[in-house]
């Protein structure tokens, strides 16, 4: 990478030609499922309530200290309503990244298996109702449903909050309601996900008579304040979910000393330890195909673990639509959790492994659009990929991901992230890997509102600092070079001697858009490439609520 040239834009000066020559689509904050007019009353509810992950976390908030969440105002609500959460078997699955992944793997297993399953993972996308599955279905919980159920306990929801201070958070009282929406509606299992750390969140209320099995997919440095500020702090924190005498399933690979916290404490809860990073775990990722106009990965998984007894699995071609090697690796955790589930007498065939991992699909993450999607947003034969990853390693997976299914694709990234991600570390996954056409650096509203917005002119400083950090040499605004790419002309062939990077700041989501297409134009002549919005799944939630998903 050295040697490789960037460019920068100190103003929107490209976005404003372009708004010039060209119709821009409006991204809408504003978009909403007709359903969700429904629950007016629910979200303005919620709304009033104290949001994390609008504001953002405290310091040592997810930590066995003084400041830390309080899990007995999580007790105390749930002894409210009747403790819900104690009419079901949960799986429970904590981690820094891959959770809400492994957690949709294993509920399609279960589905497809035939068992009534309650999913609760966070954030959402699009609708609040993502974050609640309840039944056979894989689609979000129905507003008429949540709403009915919100009306019936919003008594006991409003006294908890009087006696409480009004101290409940946001989702803590949500959590509340997917439990006792999972009880009303008589789910035969929940797989649960962790919302931040494991010992002091909500979720954490289950207990061990109603836990199935733990898992931990990864440990990264994502909410290090919040969570102790050191890897070994982040592991004890998520190590709290293991509970007395019940399973635990490592997703992983893990570095060896955190490794070591874990099984440590599993060993001290007298919980059998499997690990899908195992020796006797064997995965490959054969080839990339198309299905209905998206790329799907075929791969091979062999597990043969020993635990009590022996644990095995053999597919061959199994055809997952979420793509990359950390997705695969999701795929196996919710395999050997299935396994442990098998283990303990649920019926779990090998026919419903395999569907189940095949027919799991998120937005957000690795999401090709579809032509006739992309044509909507007024970028016909873009092919355009949407990601929110948001920390070292996501952007990791996600540039291996891609040089994996396009190694030959030029890339233009639009970028917005949230103020508390690691953005240096974030750029250099990126500059550091494979050429880039571009890098627009925009933005979008975190969770709703703009306090903890990154605005893009930080962003361009950030990208600039990684880019010299790298040795990457940088052409500022106003040269001959700049100019000739204002007015859409390329430097004759004869004359471009070396790659030259775009780095742009633009506040407007939909003209980083439209600059995106228009550079791939520019460089390649018919617009071929790949436009990566990635950062956030916030940026990415605009981009689909302007399809009307």
């Amino acid at each position: 990478m050295m040697g490789q040239k960037t460019w920068i834009s100190g103003s929107s000066l490209l976005g404003a030609t372009l708004r010039r020559r060209v119709r821009v689509m409006r991204f809408s904050t504003l978009a909403v499922a007709a359903e969700d007019r429904e629950l007016e009353d629910l979200i303005g509810y919620m709304d009033s309530l104290n949001n994390y992950e609008k504001s953002g976390f405290p310091k040592d908030a997810g930590t066995d200290s003084d400041h830390g969440f309080d899990l007995g105002r999580m007790t105390r609500l749930m002894d409210r309503l009747g403790n819900p959460h104690s009419n079901f078997k949960a799986i429970h699955i904590a981690g820094t990244k891959g959770k809400g992944s492994t957690a949709a793997f294993l509920s399609n297993i279960l589905r497809a298996q035939g068992y009534s399953v309650g999913c609760y993972t966070s954030p959402h996308i699009m609708t609040i109702r993502e974050r609640i599955l309840v039944g056979r279905s894989s689609e979000p919980v129905s507003a008429k449903a949540l709403n009915c159920l919100f009306r019936n306990i919003r008594p006991i929801l409003d006294q908890a909050l009087e006696v409480e201070n009004r101290c409940l958070t946001h989702f803590e009282v949500f959590t509340a309601i997917a439990f006792a929406l999972f009880a009303q509606e008589n789910v035969d299992i929940a797989v649960i996900e962790a919302g931040l750390g494991g010992a002091r969140d909500a979720t954490n209320i289950i207990s061990r008579i109603g836990l199935a099995a733990s898992v931990i997919t990864t440990i990264g440095e994502e909410h290090l304040a919040a969570l102790g500020g050191s890897l070994e702090s982040i592991a004890v924190a998520k190590s709290g979910i293991i509970k007395h005498g019940r399973p635990l399933i490592l997703g992983g690979p893990f570095l060896p000393h955190i490794e070591h916290i874990l099984r440590e404490k599993a060993s001290l809860m007298c919980s059998p330890v499997v690990s899908a990073s195992d020796a006797g775990v064997r995965t490959t990722i054969k080839r990339i195909s198309m299905l209905n106009d998206r790329p799907c990965q075929s791969c091979d998984i062999m597990i043969q673990v020993e635990r009590d007894r022996e644990l095995l699995l053999k597919l061959n071609d199994v055809n997952l639509r979420m793509l990359g090697s950390h997705q695969l690796q999701n795929a196996v955790t919710a395999a050997c959790a299935a396994l442990c589930l098998q283990d303990q007498g649920w019926r779990i065939s090998v026919e419903s492994i395999r569907a189940g991992l095949e027919n799991t699909y998120l937005l957000g993450r690795s999401q090709f659009l579809t032509s006739k999607e992309a044509e909507a947003l007024g970028l016909p034969g873009a092919t355009i990929l949407l990601d929110g990853a948001h920390t070292k390693d996501s952007a990791k997976a996600l540039v291996d991901m891609i040089q994996m299914t396009f190694p030959q694709a030029r890339l233009v990234l639009v970028v917005a992230m949230a103020s508390d991600k690691d953005h240096l570390a974030f750029a250099r996954e990126f500059l550091s890997g494979r050429q880039l056409e571009a890098v627009l650096l925009t933005e979008a509203s975190i969770a709703g509102g703009n306090s903890r917005t990154t605005s893009s002119s930080l962003l361009r400083d950030l990208w600039i600092q990684a880019s010299q950090e790298l040795g990457i040499s940088v052409i500022l605004e106003g040269t001959v070079e700049y100019q000739h790419l204002v007015e859409n002309q390329l430097l004759d062939s004869g004359r471009e001697t070396e790659h030259k990077t775009i780095l742009a700041a633009e506040k407007s989501l939909e003209v980083s858009m439209k600059v995106a297409s228009q550079i791939l134009r520019l460089r390649n002549g018919d617009g071929s490439g790949i436009i990566v919005v990635t950062g956030s799944l916030h940026i990415v939630s605009l981009v689909l609520a302007s399809l009307n998903v």
